[in-house]
C-alpha cells in the first residue's frame, strides 16, 4: 500500500492525505460480498493514487484467478470486466496518472502469474484504454473534468462471448440517485425527461448520452 503522504508541502497546499491500508480494508470488509462480485461497480470520488480502488481490484482479480486461471480466454474476459467496473475521480493530474499506472501493473502482474505466456497484448491494450476512461482527472464536487467539461463515465457490460457494450453517462445524472418504480411522477419532469426504467435493477436510471455497438473487448479502443 502506498504511503499516506507524498510531502508536507502537498498536505499544506492540497490537504492531501491518502487513506491507509487498515482503513481501506476495514471499509471494504463492510461490503465484502460486493468486492468479490466481479461486475459490481465502485466509484471513488477522490481516488488519490489509488489506495482504495487498488484493493478493490486485488479482491476482484483474486476471484477471477480462482475461477478462470485454467482458461486464458475466460480469465482475460473477466479481468477486463473487473477493471471496467472500477471508477475514480482525482483532482491532481499526477495522482490520476499514478492511479492508472498502478491499476494497470496490478492487472498485468496478476495476468502473467495466472495464465503465464497466454496474456494477449490486445488484452493489455484494452485494459490501458479502459483505465484512461474510468480514472479521470477532475473535481467530484463541481462534477467537471480537468478541461472544465462535465465528467462523463463509460459503462462497460459484457453482452455475449467476448462482446462488450459501452454506454456513456454524465456523472451529474448518475449522482441524482436511482428512483424506485412507483415514485411520484413529478420526479420525472423536464429535468429527468431522459431517465428510463431498468428492469434489472427495478429503478429509473438516466439514459445514456452516447451508445456504442457491441465490440470485442480487445478492440474497444478502435470504436471509442
Amino acid at each position: 500500500m502506498a504511503g499516506q503522504v507524498k510531502s508536507r508541502q502537498r498536505v499544506t497546499d492540497f490537504g492531501e492525505v491518502f487513506t491507509n491500508e487498515r482503513e481501506v480494508n476495514a471499509m471494504l470488509d463492510l461490503v465484502k460480498q460486493e468486492t468479490e462480485r466481479i461486475e459490481s461497480r465502485f466509484l471513488e470520488p477522490a481516488c488519490g493514487n489509488g489506495n482504495f480502488i487498488a484493493e478493490v481490484l486485488h479482491r476482484k482479480l483474486a476471484v477471477v484467478r480462482s475461477r478462470y486461471r485454467k482458461s486464458p480466454g475466460e480469465y482475460q474476459r473477466y479481468a477486463f470486466l473487473a477493471v471496467s467496473s472500477i471508477y475514480g475521480v482525482e483532482i491532481q493530474p499526477d495522482n490520476a496518472q499514478e492511479c492508472r499506472d498502478r491499476l494497470f501493473k496490478i492487472v498485468e502482474k496478476d495476468a502473467r502469474s495466472a495464465i503465464k505466456g497466454a496474456v494477449e497484448p490486445a488484452f493489455l491494450d484494452a485494459i490501458r484504454y479502459v483505465l484512461e476512461k474510468n480514472i479521470l482527472c477532475g473535481d467530484a464536487l463541481t462534477l467537471k473534468d480537468a478541461s472544465g467539461e462535465p465528467i462523463t463515465f463509460a459503462e462497460w457490460s459484457l453482452v455475449t462471448g467476448d462482446l462488450v457494450k459501452r454506454r456513456d453517462f454524465l456523472l451529474s445524472e448518475l449522482l441524482e440517485g436511482n428512483v424506485e418504480k412507483g415514485s411520484q411522477a413529478s420526479l420525472f419532469g423536464e429535468a429527468n425527461a431522459l431517465w428510463e426504467f431498468d428492469e434489472e435493477t427495478q429503478a429509473y436510471i438516466p439514459a445514456a448520452i452516447r451508445e456504442y455497438p457491441p465490440t470485442d473487448y480487445r478492440e474497444v479502443s478502435r470504436v471509442g
